[in-house]
């Protein structure tokens, strides 16, 4: 199966959205792979053969819980009647609490002030819940049933009601979204949980970070990817099996780039992938002890940091190749019994015809998105292994350093065209009679230095 299937295969990655980003979790499907919603563990079997974006829901059998394909009615307020959408009034009306009677539009002033939160006004207890379950009944039929038996309910705003509903669905009938793992996705995820292992790249730095470094069809990008692989997989995902990926490192250790292993990224496109250290593709006319100082200077900078660099990378899809399983937020997994299929191996070493043609032809951008090293000696050290007017784009989580880098470019009259962008993304809330920028938002997306390098001579 290739990266552009539209349905899950056997031994491909999928991101498993619970609840609505209550949790996320990578997970590499098998039939033996199973997820743990809840006090439920769930095999992941159902899943192959699916749809990427099919919601899953968690159903009781008496041969145990099992993860069953739904529809998903988002609002509530859309029937379809002889193939046709109709949608209530009270969609339409700003106050949450109207009601539509007779084809007439009826106002009630309902709020919550009267109602007393004192554990009464729910009559169905634990034991018939669990009764209910026994006789084979359904999440949503469940939730139904505490509707019906709550005597406050009805008093309820709109509001409060379908905020009801929701809590009552996450608990009795859990949704599972499966999504693609692109270089979308896996950086809202990780950005969501984790936004220290990527350097706290945000999905539209990450956007524009690749436009300005214009990634495109047969390009030869040369990249420092200290961001756990992310860098590395959004070019690749981007050429789709054109060009190369150069992924360049200090010293004899390699960063770790497992992230790119999610992206489900065919063989044809992982052989486009090759690695290369920083002292092989720089120019011959460094003396060798230059490069050998030059190598130990940036061993002893990042050596104090291997320990982080490596969690960076993400131990837990190191072990997904094993488990089937790796998660964002939770630590509750259940490993699995068979061998999963592994996806195709990327970042071969590259040779030194390759090396040779990069050294004479040059590449046609840079990305460099390494926190924990130095930018201006980067950035003076690798723009000469750049054809001429080629572009290159830099990121890092603060200001500092990409001012002194452009000071000095400036300076040395190595590039044109500098300049420093702060990305900036508002979310917004879209619902009926009541959109608005989302409360909780990042206010932070770090900064980016873009300009072309010009022939120094």
């Amino acid at each position: 199966m290739c990266e552009s299937s539209r349905v899950t295969w056997e031994g491909c990655s999928v991101l498993l959205d619970i609840n609505d980003g209550d949790r996320l979790v990578f997970a590499r499907l098998s039939p033996a792979a199973k997820l743990k919603i809840g006090n439920k563990n769930c095999s992941l079997q159902p899943l192959i053969g699916r749809a990427f974006g099919t919601v899953f829901q968690v159903e009781t059998a008496p041969e145990g819980p099992y993860l069953s394909p739904t529809q998903v009615n988002v609002n509530n307020a859309e029937e379809v009647r002889d193939g046709q959408v109709n949608v209530d009034l009270r969609d339409k009306v700003n106050d949450n609490n109207a009601e539509v009677r007779d084809g007439q539009v009826n106002v009630e002033s309902r709020d919550n002030r009267a109602l007393v939160d004192n554990n009464t006004a729910q009559s169905l207890t634990g034991e018939d819940i669990e009764t209910m379950r026994r006789q084979g009944a359904r999440g949503n039929e469940i939730i139904e049933a505490l509707i019906a038996n709550s005597a406050t309910f009805e008093k309820k705003t709109s509001f409060s009601q379908e905020k009801y509903r929701l809590k009552k669905q996450k608990k009795y009938a859990p949704k599972v979204l499966m999504r693609r793992p692109g270089s979308r996705s896996i950086c809202e995820a990780y950005f969501k949980k984790y936004p220290s292992k990527i350097g706290f790249l945000r999905v539209d730095t990450l956007s524009l970070l690749l436009s300005m470094a214009n990634v495109s069809s047969n390009s030869d990008v040369l990249v420092v990817d200290m961001v756990g692989g992310l860098i590395t997989g959004s070019v690749a995902e981007r050429l789709g099996g054109t060009g190369f990926v150069c992924n360049s490192y200090f010293g004899q250790t390699p960063y770790s780039m497992d992230i790119v292993r999610i992206f489900n990224l065919s063989e044809e496109i992982c052989k486009r992938i090759l690695r290369s250290p920083i002292s092989d593709l720089l120019s011959q006319k460094e003396s060798p002890e230059q490069i050998v100082q030059h190598d130990d200077d940036c061993n002893a900078e990042i050596q104090s940091n291997d320990q982080i660099s490596a969690s960076v990378t993400m131990e837990e899809i190191s072990q997904s190749s094993e488990n089937g399983i790796s998660e964002l937020g939770a630590e509750n997994t259940e490993p699995a019994v068979q061998e999963v299929r592994k996806a195709p191996k990327a970042g071969e070493k590259a040779q030194k015809e390759m090396i040779d043609s990069w050294k004479e032809n040059g590449f046609s951008s840079l990305i460099i998105a390494a926190p924990e090293l130095d930018t201006w000696t980067l950035v003076r050290d690798l723009l000469p292994l750049l054809a001429h007017s080629a572009p290159f784009a830099i990121y890092h989580q603060y200001l500092q350093p990409l001012a002194t880098c452009m000071h000095n470019l400036q300076l040395e009259k190595m590039a044109i065209g500098l300049q420093i962008s702060e990305p900036w993304l508002r979310e917004y809330q879209v619902l009926p009679s009541r959109t608005h920028p989302c409360m909780q938002m990042s206010a932070f997306g770090g900064y980016i230095l873009s300009g072309t390098k010009i022939c120094s001579s």
